[in-house]
């Protein structure tokens, strides 16, 4: 995927119609997660069993990529302008990623970060 060429035909398309306008930083991050919210319904109220359902049906295929491109859509315009490279950003986090979840740690847990250790109590605490 060419994440530049693809943003490129964004722009175009937005100023085609004079929407910059409306594409504050602001705007387009609450526009994400309008997005987002839009994806994540897609989900209510259904099982696991019934969103593979929802991927085997042409129409809930076609929801389910329409909500992904909007979402995809926000984020490259958000990235453009913010000056973010989105490329080299998951690169970047995603090597943090490795190094807060090491996999001997991390491996099969579902865990936010690694365990902190927990200090332990070395007898009555001093008043």
């Amino acid at each position: 995927m060419d994440l530049s060429a693809l943003t490129a035909q964004l722009i175009e398309f937005r100023d085609q119609r004079d929407w910059a306008q409306f594409h504050s930083l602001r705007n387009l991050i609450v526009s994400l997660n309008l997005e987002a919210g839009e994806l994540l319904e897609l989900t209510q109220w259904k099982s696991d069993t019934e969103m593979a359902l929802l991927i085997d049906s042409a129409a809930g295929l076609e929801a389910l990529r329409d909500e992904c491109a909007d979402v995809l859509i926000y984020l490259l315009l958000i990235a453009e302008q913010a000056g973010i490279n989105l490329e080299d950003a998951a690169y970047a986090k995603l090597a943090k990623n490795a190094a807060r979840y090491p996999v001997g740690i991390s491996y099969g847990s579902n865990h936010k970060s690694a365990p902190t250790p927990i200090p332990v109590a070395t007898g009555r605490s001093e008043s």
